[in-house]
């Protein structure tokens, strides 16, 4: 079942095409890599889904229903979830309050219920001594604590902005597990921006890459990685196996 469908999306900037006619589906359960170089234009791509800025052009589709201009919010009660490539915990509250803050702001939900929902999603992400402070958790912790937020949500649509970054190889195995288990039992379509190619290889179904805004390729990660054009484009004639 298709979740979320692009047609034509653009998003200028004065003189500067950030996203030029981006067209694009997501399908329940796949995991879709969001590939390309510096400034290719993801993080905006994501942005104009999730509500964040709004497009110039074209038309954005979830579960068949037209949200181009809808505000943020809404599309985050609809099922549109994100992480932020910037991770920003709130310092000043817990590890199992900063996972409430998702469930009382996107959901609505009262106290007693945010935090049963922040406790199952914690066991779930393999997080515990819930009462720490932020200042007190591992980078991998931070990143989870990120994921479940975003989880707490109830999405059927999840961005992972470059959330790998810092993790050193075992935490990202450890997370590629992760995101891939909750992703299969949530039947979630999940989008992910990542600058490692072996993340990329390892955890995706299928990859789009972007390069000055524009969607240059789209396929399996083995076929899209000898594309000339995204080889040229991403590594300046570079394998990407790496």
């Amino acid at each position: 079942m298709t979740k979320l469908r692009t047609e034509g999306l653009t998003k200028r900037f004065m003189g500067l095409v950030a996203v030029n006619d981006v067209s694009f589906s997501m399908e329940e359960g796949e995991i879709l890599g969001i590939i390309g170089p510096n400034g290719a234009g993801k993080t905006t791509f994501i942005n104009l889904v999730s509500g964040i800025a709004m497009p110039s052009a074209g038309r954005i589709e979830y579960k068949g229903r037209d949200i181009t201009y809808a505000p943020a919010h809404e599309r985050a009660r609809m099922g549109i979830a994100r992480t932020y490539q910037l991770i920003h915990p709130l310092e000043n509250l817990t590890l199992l309050e900063n996972v409430m803050v998702g469930s009382i702001f996107a959901r609505g939900n009262g106290l007693k219920e945010a935090r049963r929902k922040a406790e199952a999603l914690c066991l779930e992400l393999g997080l515990a001594d819930l009462e720490r402070e932020t200042t007190r958790l591992t980078i991998l912790e931070i990143k989870k604590m990120e994921i479940a937020r975003a989880l707490a949500n109830e999405p059927e649509v999840l961005f992972l902005d470059e959330v790998m970054a810092g993790l050193n190889a075992d935490e990202t195995k450890d997370l590629i597990a992760t995101v891939r288990r909750v992703a299969k039992e949530r039947r979630l379509a999940v989008g992910v921006v990542e600058h490692v190619m072996g993340v990329i290889r390892e955890l995706t179904h299928r990859v789009i890459v972007l390069e000055a805004g524009e969607l240059i390729a789209s396929g399996p990660y083995e076929e899209v990685s000898k594309n000339p054009r995204v080889v040229e484009a991403y590594l300046g004639g570079a394998a990407v196996h790496a």
